[in-house]
């Protein structure tokens, strides 16, 4: 029995493996609303056997959205939007995420679909940012420093995200602190220089993270909740692999179910080793540090490489992004790779399935 097309239960949901597509970015969205290019990129991928599709980054606010194009979850309308596109996930096989997220002072950016880069000017349709302290991103606008009242804002913006998210029939809940974007801002000493409640040590930097935990978790109390980390910065003095898997620890305890485990993103010098599975180090450190149950992500582009990680004990699940991009049957072609019996090859595409 392959472990990666054996079944895994988080929370009340049972997914039909372990191969899930990551969040990524499209940079599609009109005012926030997704398109029919949602539709269709997030649907082929439980047609190709995913066990779990994450839409990408999505705006619990229109100031959190990370480019004017980027998706977002602050209205009835983001709802109604978003509500078929998880019909057809769900449909094929696969359960439907997604991933509320603050871009913090990474906001208001060209798209990377455009030949723009940096922050957008008000006068283009940019907008004022908003961080932990007021020390931009290199080469973007600097970004004012929330207040008490900005902060509650911000949390409550995700619950009322969440809260829609459940409405529009999602069964998981990815709540983003990772790649640079608001929560990350403020549990890294390299973004956040505060000097109240919210910054200084490890407890305070992580205060907003674990608010915006246990308000999430209040709003959606049945469904899986994830939280996305990013495990180091890749830069002298930034948030290591230790403290993430701390917090890791106070997030369980605060209500979240799982924790996928990526790196990077925070500051612009930063050093990254990659290579095929550079990451599954950090998610396998956090696993047995903290006793919670990671994925790991990360180049992680064939079916043997993924069965070796969770065969390893590293990971629990393996979240992948390029290779969907490249192949959106990823996991039928890793279940023909490794002799997996699987039950949910399309009808329509049993001619093309090669005998194990």
């Amino acid at each position: 029995m392959s472990l990666l097309f054996s079944p895994l239960t988080v929370r009340d949901l049972t997914l039909r493996n372990r191969l899930w597509v990551a969040p990524m970015c499209q940079y599609s969205a009109i005012d926030g609303i997704p398109q029919e290019w949602h539709h269709t990129h997030l649907a082929q991928f439980s047609s190709g056997g995913a066990g779990l599709v994450v839409a990408e980054a999505t705006a619990v606010s229109p100031e959190g959205r990370i480019s004017p194009e980027d998706t977002g979850i602050w209205s009835d309308a983001h709802r109604d939007a978003w509500a078929p596109i998880v019909t057809a996930i769900r449909v094929r096989g696969a359960a439907a995420g997604i991933q509320l997220a603050h871009a913090g002072r990474k906001a208001s950016t060209w798209s990377p679909l455009t030949d723009r880069r940096g922050s957008v000017p008000h006068n283009e349709g940019g907008w004022q940012t908003v961080a932990p302290s007021a020390l931009a991103f290199d080469g973007y606008a600097v970004p004012v420093a929330l207040d008490a009242a900005g902060l509650d804002k911000v949390v409550a913006d995700f619950a009322s995200a969440a809260r829609r998210a459940v409405e529009a029939g999602f069964e998981v809940l990815e709540v983003h602190a990772a790649h640079g974007y608001l929560l990350h801002e403020f549990l890294s000493p390299l973004s956040n220089r505060r000097d109240d409640e919210y910054g200084g040590s490890l407890q305070n930097r992580a205060r907003l993270l674990l608010r915006v935990v246990g308000a999430v978790r209040d709003a959606a109390p049945a469904t899986a909740l994830f939280v996305r980390f990013s495990a180091s910065d890749w830069a002298a003095g930034g948030w290591t692999v230790e403290e993430t898997a701390t917090v890791a620890g106070w997030a369980k305890d605060r209500g979240a179910d799982f924790f996928d485990i990526s790196s990077g993103g925070l500051v612009a010098h930063q050093r990254v080793e990659a290579g095929p599975g550079y990451q599954v180090a950090f998610a396998a450190h956090v696993r047995r540090t903290a006793g919670v149950p990671v994925s790991a992500v990360g180049m992680i582009d064939d079916g043997a490489l993924a069965e070796s990680v969770l065969a390893a004990g590293d990971a629990d699940a393996i979240m992948a992004g390029r290779e969907w991009l490249r192949d959106p049957h990823y996991a039928l072609r890793a279940a023909s790779e490794l002799g997996a019996a699987i039950d949910y090859w399309p009808a329509q595409y049993l001619r093309a399935r090669r005998a194990a």
